[in-house]
Protein backbone atom coordinates (compact mmCIF):
# COMPACT_ATOMS: atom_id res chain seq x y z
CA UNK A 1 0.00 0.00 0.00
CA UNK A 2 1.57 3.30 -1.11
CA UNK A 3 -0.61 5.67 0.84
CA UNK A 4 0.78 8.96 2.02
CA UNK A 5 -1.15 10.84 4.67
CA UNK A 6 -0.63 12.44 8.01
CA UNK A 7 -0.96 10.67 11.32
CA UNK A 8 -2.44 12.51 14.28
CA UNK A 9 0.15 12.58 17.04
CA UNK A 10 -1.30 14.46 20.01
CA UNK A 11 1.00 17.17 21.33
CA UNK A 12 3.68 16.51 18.71
CA UNK A 13 4.69 17.32 15.18
CA UNK A 14 2.84 15.33 12.53
CA UNK A 15 4.46 12.22 11.09
CA UNK A 16 3.56 10.87 7.65
CA UNK A 17 2.29 7.38 6.97
CA UNK A 18 4.08 6.08 3.88
CA UNK A 19 3.55 2.52 2.68
CA UNK A 20 2.15 1.31 6.02
CA UNK A 21 -1.29 1.00 7.61
CA UNK A 22 -2.71 2.92 10.54
CA UNK A 23 -2.79 -0.13 12.80
CA UNK A 24 0.95 -0.67 12.36
CA UNK A 25 1.80 2.63 14.01
CA UNK A 26 -1.18 2.94 16.31
CA UNK A 27 -0.75 -0.53 17.85
CA UNK A 28 -0.12 1.00 21.28
CA UNK A 29 -3.76 2.13 21.41
CA UNK A 30 -5.12 -1.41 21.35
CA UNK A 31 -6.72 -2.52 24.62
CA UNK A 32 -4.73 -5.73 24.76
CA UNK A 33 -1.47 -3.80 24.35
CA UNK A 34 -2.41 -1.35 27.10
CA UNK A 35 -3.43 -4.22 29.39
CA UNK A 36 -0.23 -6.10 28.60
CA UNK A 37 1.92 -3.07 29.42
CA UNK A 38 0.07 -2.51 32.70
CA UNK A 39 0.45 -6.19 33.65
CA UNK A 40 4.14 -6.20 32.71
CA UNK A 41 4.81 -3.15 34.88
CA UNK A 42 2.71 -4.45 37.77
CA UNK A 43 4.65 -7.73 37.78
CA UNK A 44 7.95 -5.89 38.09
CA UNK A 45 9.14 -5.75 34.49
CA UNK A 46 12.21 -7.42 33.02
CA UNK A 47 14.15 -7.97 36.25
CA UNK A 48 11.27 -9.83 37.90
CA UNK A 49 10.54 -11.78 34.72
CA UNK A 50 14.13 -13.03 34.70
CA UNK A 51 14.13 -13.88 38.41
CA UNK A 52 10.83 -15.73 38.14
CA UNK A 53 11.76 -17.32 34.80
CA UNK A 54 8.71 -15.79 33.16
CA UNK A 55 8.56 -15.03 29.46
CA UNK A 56 9.82 -11.64 28.30
CA UNK A 57 7.30 -11.26 25.48
CA UNK A 58 4.93 -8.49 26.53
CA UNK A 59 2.44 -9.08 23.71
CA UNK A 60 2.21 -10.57 20.23
CA UNK A 61 -0.35 -11.29 17.56
CA UNK A 62 -0.47 -13.36 14.42
CA UNK A 63 2.28 -15.49 12.95
CA UNK A 64 5.51 -14.92 14.90
CA UNK A 65 8.42 -17.35 14.61
CA UNK A 66 11.42 -17.56 16.95
CA UNK A 67 14.19 -19.72 15.48
CA UNK A 68 11.57 -21.06 13.04
CA UNK A 69 9.28 -22.23 15.87
CA UNK A 70 5.89 -20.62 16.38
CA UNK A 71 5.82 -18.25 19.35
CA UNK A 72 3.36 -19.28 22.08
CA UNK A 73 2.07 -17.43 25.17
CA UNK A 74 4.59 -17.42 28.03
CA UNK A 75 7.57 -17.93 25.71
CA UNK A 76 10.66 -15.72 25.51
CA UNK A 77 12.91 -14.07 22.96
CA UNK A 78 16.53 -14.55 24.01
CA UNK A 79 19.80 -13.11 22.79
CA UNK A 80 20.98 -15.20 19.88
CA UNK A 81 17.46 -15.70 18.53
CA UNK A 82 16.11 -14.99 15.06
CA UNK A 83 12.61 -13.49 15.04
CA UNK A 84 10.30 -13.36 12.03
CA UNK A 85 6.82 -11.88 11.72
CA UNK A 86 4.30 -12.65 9.01
CA UNK A 87 1.61 -10.45 7.44
CA UNK A 88 -0.48 -8.67 10.07
CA UNK A 89 1.79 -9.99 12.83
CA UNK A 90 3.72 -8.09 15.52
CA UNK A 91 5.67 -8.83 18.69
CA UNK A 92 6.73 -6.66 21.63
CA UNK A 93 9.48 -7.99 23.91
CA UNK A 94 12.02 -6.81 26.48
CA UNK A 95 15.62 -7.95 26.98
CA UNK A 96 17.48 -6.36 29.87
CA UNK A 97 16.93 -2.60 29.76
CA UNK A 98 15.88 -2.54 26.11
CA UNK A 99 12.41 -2.91 24.56
CA UNK A 100 11.49 -3.81 20.98
CA UNK A 101 8.41 -3.71 18.77
CA UNK A 102 8.82 -5.71 15.56
CA UNK A 103 6.40 -4.80 12.79
CA UNK A 104 4.77 -7.20 10.33
CA UNK A 105 6.80 -8.90 7.57
CA UNK A 106 10.06 -8.41 9.43
CA UNK A 107 13.12 -10.53 10.12
CA UNK A 108 15.64 -9.69 12.86
CA UNK A 109 18.53 -11.36 14.67
CA UNK A 110 19.16 -10.44 18.31
CA UNK A 111 22.83 -11.00 19.07
CA UNK A 112 24.20 -11.50 22.58
CA UNK A 113 26.30 -8.91 24.40
CA UNK A 114 28.79 -9.27 27.24
CA UNK A 115 26.01 -10.50 29.52
CA UNK A 116 23.13 -12.91 28.94
CA UNK A 117 20.54 -10.14 29.35
CA UNK A 118 22.31 -7.72 27.04
CA UNK A 119 21.81 -7.18 23.31
CA UNK A 120 25.05 -6.29 21.55
CA UNK A 121 23.64 -6.09 18.04
CA UNK A 122 20.21 -6.04 16.45
CA UNK A 123 20.39 -7.13 12.82
CA UNK A 124 17.39 -5.93 10.81
CA UNK A 125 17.24 -8.00 7.64
CA UNK A 126 13.80 -7.02 6.38
CA UNK A 127 10.86 -5.01 7.69
CA UNK A 128 10.89 -2.53 10.56
CA UNK A 129 11.47 -2.29 14.30
CA UNK A 130 10.93 0.39 16.95
CA UNK A 131 13.29 0.12 19.90
CA UNK A 132 14.29 1.83 23.13
CA UNK A 133 17.75 1.12 24.56
CA UNK A 134 18.82 1.85 28.13
CA UNK A 135 22.29 3.13 28.88
CA UNK A 136 25.09 0.61 28.86
CA UNK A 137 27.81 -0.85 26.67
CA UNK A 138 28.04 0.24 23.06
CA UNK A 139 25.58 -1.61 20.86
CA UNK A 140 24.61 -1.51 17.21
CA UNK A 141 21.72 -1.85 14.82
CA UNK A 142 22.78 -3.24 11.46
CA UNK A 143 20.75 -3.22 8.23
CA UNK A 144 21.80 -4.07 4.65
CA UNK A 145 23.04 -0.50 4.12
CA UNK A 146 23.64 0.94 7.60
CA UNK A 147 25.43 0.35 10.89
CA UNK A 148 24.17 2.52 13.75
CA UNK A 149 26.22 2.55 16.96
CA UNK A 150 24.04 3.45 19.92
CA UNK A 151 24.01 3.83 23.67
CA UNK A 152 20.90 4.99 25.54
CA UNK A 153 18.44 6.07 22.87
CA UNK A 154 15.16 5.42 21.08
CA UNK A 155 15.15 4.68 17.35
CA UNK A 156 13.03 3.52 14.45
CA UNK A 157 14.57 1.54 11.57
CA UNK A 158 12.94 0.27 8.39
CA UNK A 159 14.42 -1.52 5.38
CA UNK A 160 12.60 -0.13 2.34
CA UNK A 161 11.26 -3.02 0.19
CA UNK A 162 12.63 -3.32 -3.32
CA UNK A 163 15.29 -0.62 -2.97
CA UNK A 164 18.53 -2.62 -2.57
CA UNK A 165 18.41 -2.52 1.20
CA UNK A 166 17.88 1.23 1.41
CA UNK A 167 17.21 2.01 5.07
CA UNK A 168 15.12 4.62 6.79
CA UNK A 169 16.54 5.35 10.24
CA UNK A 170 15.29 7.86 12.79
CA UNK A 171 17.27 8.75 15.90
CA UNK A 172 14.22 9.69 17.93
CA UNK A 173 16.40 10.77 20.86
CA UNK A 174 19.95 10.13 22.03
CA UNK A 175 23.33 9.84 20.33
CA UNK A 176 23.89 7.56 17.33
CA UNK A 177 26.93 7.06 15.11
CA UNK A 178 25.76 6.25 11.57
CA UNK A 179 28.01 4.46 9.07
CA UNK A 180 26.91 3.66 5.51
CA UNK A 181 29.59 2.41 3.14
CA UNK A 182 32.28 4.40 4.95
CA UNK A 183 30.25 7.60 5.07
CA UNK A 184 29.81 8.59 8.73
CA UNK A 185 27.43 10.93 10.52
CA UNK A 186 27.08 11.61 14.25
CA UNK A 187 23.45 12.19 15.18
CA UNK A 188 22.58 13.86 18.49
CA UNK A 189 18.89 14.49 18.98
CA UNK A 190 16.27 15.16 21.59
CA UNK A 191 13.39 14.88 19.13
CA UNK A 192 13.48 12.87 15.88
CA UNK A 193 16.44 13.19 13.54
CA UNK A 194 15.68 10.96 10.51
CA UNK A 195 17.94 9.76 7.69
CA UNK A 196 18.05 7.53 4.65
CA UNK A 197 21.04 5.21 4.14
CA UNK A 198 21.53 4.32 0.50
CA UNK A 199 23.36 1.41 -1.09
CA UNK A 200 26.82 2.12 -2.56
CA UNK A 201 26.44 3.09 -6.18
CA UNK A 202 23.05 4.67 -5.69
CA UNK A 203 22.55 8.21 -6.90
CA UNK A 204 23.00 10.82 -4.20
CA UNK A 205 24.84 10.66 -0.86
CA UNK A 206 25.11 7.45 1.13
CA UNK A 207 23.54 9.16 4.15
CA UNK A 208 20.97 11.90 3.62
CA UNK A 209 18.30 13.63 5.73
CA UNK A 210 14.84 12.08 5.63
CA UNK A 211 11.27 12.98 6.60
CA UNK A 212 9.36 12.00 9.74
CA UNK A 213 7.52 8.85 8.62
CA UNK A 214 5.93 5.63 9.87
CA UNK A 215 6.38 6.00 13.63
CA UNK A 216 4.96 8.09 16.46
CA UNK A 217 6.03 9.61 19.76
CA UNK A 218 3.60 7.40 21.63
CA UNK A 219 5.23 4.21 20.36
CA UNK A 220 8.53 5.28 21.88
CA UNK A 221 6.82 6.34 25.11
CA UNK A 222 5.08 2.95 25.39
CA UNK A 223 8.34 1.03 24.94
CA UNK A 224 10.28 3.32 27.28
CA UNK A 225 7.71 2.74 30.03
CA UNK A 226 8.21 -1.02 29.73
CA UNK A 227 11.81 -0.60 30.90
CA UNK A 228 11.12 2.16 33.46
CA UNK A 229 12.45 4.91 31.21
CA UNK A 230 11.15 8.14 29.70
CA UNK A 231 11.85 9.67 26.33
CA UNK A 232 13.89 12.85 26.04
CA UNK A 233 10.79 14.96 25.35
CA UNK A 234 9.01 13.49 28.36
CA UNK A 235 11.95 14.44 30.56
CA UNK A 236 12.39 17.97 29.21
CA UNK A 237 8.74 18.69 28.42
CA UNK A 238 9.91 20.06 25.04
CA UNK A 239 9.63 18.76 21.49
CA UNK A 240 12.26 20.47 19.39
CA UNK A 241 13.55 19.10 16.12
CA UNK A 242 17.15 17.93 16.24
CA UNK A 243 18.03 18.96 12.71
Amino acid sequence: MNTRRHLPSPGSDTHTLLGRRDDEVLWWRRRDMLRAAAAWTALGGAATASAQQRGNVVQFQGDVLVNDARLVPGASVQTGDTVRTGPGSVVVFVIGNSAFHVRQNSSIVVERGARLLSVSLLRLITGAVVSVWGRGDSRSIVTPTLTAGIRGTGVYAEVIPGQDGRTYFCNCYGTVQLDAGGSRTLSQATYHQPFYANAPGASGPLIEPGPAINHTDEELEYLAALVQQRTAWQITGRKVKGY
